[in-house]
């Protein structure tokens, strides 16, 4: 499989490591990092075996589905780089809507770092960094997407491009993803553009002003998804009309979470 990178990316000065087989995309961009990598490195494959998904659960999926990693070097705290999960989601998004002929409400985002289709999941993000010497954070951003195959035995429904017929390739899909992440990784500014992106983020977002429940730890804590603030942190209503904000956590649509 050709994975090749767009006149954008390439004129915004995006590199390409292309592998036909990768134990992990994000831990090859990180092991860059530690070598002195500047960054707008993409680490790609369509066979990954030793990938990790949520709470560091083994994620290996079939080859033909699309683990991509995205290395960026940023003079930014830990949690303003942490937005760059975001950016990833509506860069997914965009890239999706351009390779499925899907309608645009079949697609959302789902806080923090998933993609859904029809409710159910097709594509996960996972954000790993490390704090370099000179204070400059090293953001791994990886990006798996369930092109020819999903896994199975998931605690949530998860689905592949290749259930609804779309014969596309990791490399077809790849493209546009490294073309609009160009665009929306410039626009992200270092933090600073995130509030307009966080806008355009809330209106693609999934669960809006419905009922979720997120487990944080041993607990879980439920209510109506309000919004994500300012840092993209999760804000719901409890019952009792308090605001909770969440940095983080396993999140369910419709309050379906129950306690561990």
């Amino acid at each position: 499989m050709t994975f090749a990178l767009g006149p954008k990316a390439i004129a915004a000065g995006y590199r390409l490591d292309a592998r036909e087989s990768v134990g992990s995309t994000n831990a090859e961009a990180l092991a860059a990092a530690r070598t002195g990598d500047a960054g707008r490195l993409w680490v790609v494959s369509d066979h990954q075996s030793a990938g990790k998904g949520r709470r560091n659960s083994a994620w290996q999926t079939p080859r033909g589905n699309l683990a991509a990693t995205i290395l960026s070097v940023v003079p930014v705290k830990p949690e303003t780089a942490a937005t760059l999960g975001f950016v990833a989601g509506l860069c997914l998004d965009e890239a999706v809507r351009k390779v499925a002929p899907v309608a645009p409400e079949r697609l959302r985002l789902k806080w923090p770092n998933d993609v859904l289709l029809d409710g159910r999941k097709l594509a996960g993000i996972l954000l790993e960094a490390e704090i370099r010497g000179d204070g400059r954070v090293a953001v791994a951003v990886g990006i798996g997407v369930n092109v020819v195959g999903a896994p199975a035995g998931l605690p949530y429904p998860a689905m592949a491009l290749a259930d609804l017929g779309i014969a596309v390739t990791a490399a077809d899909l790849f493209l546009p993803l490294a073309e609009a992440w160009a665009g929306v990784a410039a626009a992200w500014d270092e933090g600073r553009g995130f509030p307009a992106l966080r806008r355009v983020w809330l209106e693609r977002a999934a669960g809006i002003g419905k009922p979720v429940s997120v487990r944080v730890g041993r607990d879980v804590l439920s209510g109506t998804f309000e919004t994500i603030d300012g840092e993209g942190r999760l804000v719901i209503r409890a019952a009792d009309g308090g605001e909770r904000t969440i940095s983080a956590g396993e999140v369910h649509l419709g309050g379906a979470a129950t306690a561990r």
